[in-house]
């Protein structure tokens, strides 16, 4: 049986959640030793300033996050542990670390977490995912400094995308997480719940890490039944989206639960409970009686939880 590529809708799902802008040219087959250099010595090279987990963005008629070399210098730019991210035609993005005092960050310049940056539209869409590009490989390098093997401090390559160990040889690559985040579907009824660090009243999908040897739809079944006690047949996929908290791909599935009976991992969720699709209209609304609501529009648990509504 062929693959009917043209039933697939024109618009990927994936393309419409948070951090899913970044249009940046990786060129990732051209990376090496002298890449990072040449792109620094470029007339019209970006960077992306980050302070901690938190992104610089300079507030004013024009908002952005992309700065020139001349504006780094009053940040105390690392310029030596800089990544290059890609480019925007033919201009070099570089993510750099900074030392940034943010009490004392005068107009027209904010850092925004990563979260506030997604939630806020403060800049644009391709910069918004470049952002989480860069603070996620900034976040490896800071992690993995020494040689996992021998100990020895290791040094970044490739403009970035590798560390070297000058003793023992070993090369180390950047590491993406997979995260299934699931929606359990029964008949007119869809399955979420609450953690303990939701804000008032929210409720989700269930979520969980890949483990070792272990694939997507197994992982759906594992983690909702240790969450919630359901036990998931079918599972199909519907979007993914990167999430630089610090470094992992959400992988979103609708999936079919298999009994009702809800037997709650109380170290997990502090909440689990079955919504109908009227609850589910009412909850994205902002509208429902109980004070319950959904995840906010761009992140994929939204999106999942739209879809079947709509569906």
């Amino acid at each position: 049986m062929g693959i009917d590529f043209d039933a697939m809708p024109d618009s990927e799902p994936s393309a419409l959640v948070g951090f899913s802008g970044n249009r940046l040219v990786r060129d990732a087959e051209n990376r090496d030793s002298d890449t990072l250099a040449k792109a620094l010595e470029h007339n019209d090279v970006r960077f992306h300033v980050y302070s901690g987990a938190k992104a610089l963005v300079r507030k004013d008629e024009q908002p952005t996050a992309t700065f020139k070399l001349d504006e780094l210098s009053a940040f105390e730019p690392r310029l030596d542990r800089a990544v290059l991210l890609g480019s925007e035609n033919g201009s070099p993005r570089i993510a750099v670390a900074a030392t940034i005092d943010e009490e004392s960050l005068a107009e027209p310049f904010k850092l925004y977490d990563f979260r506030s940056l997604l939630y806020s539209s403060a800049v644009t869409e391709a910069e918004t995912g470049a952002i989480a590009q860069g603070g996620s490989m900034l976040h490896w390098h800071a992690m993995n400094r020494y040689c996992g093997k021998c100990g020895t401090p290791s040094n970044a390559t490739n403009g970035g995308y590798r560390r070297d160990c000058p003793s023992c040889n070993s090369q180390i690559f950047p590491r993406t997480d997979p995260v299934v985040i699931m929606l359990a579907i029964r008949g007119d009824k869809c399955l979420m719940g609450r953690s303990p660090h939701f804000p008032p009243g929210w409720f989700s999908t269930l979520a969980g890490f890949v483990e070792p040897g272990e694939t997507i739809e197994d992982a759906v079944r594992r983690e909702t039944f240790e969450e919630s006690g359901i036990r998931i047949g079918k599972v199909r996929y519907f979007a993914s989206q990167p999430w630089p908290f610090p470094h992992s791909l959400m992988i979103g599935v609708h999936c079919e639960a298999l009994n009702e009976e809800i037997l709650r991992d109380a170290s997990e969720l502090e909440d689990c409970r079955w919504f109908s699709r009227d609850d589910v209209k009412l909850m994205i609304a902002d509208t429902h009686p109980d004070g319950v609501k959904c995840p906010p529009s761009r992140a994929i648990a939204h999106a999942l939880i739209r879809y079947w509504v709509s569906e």
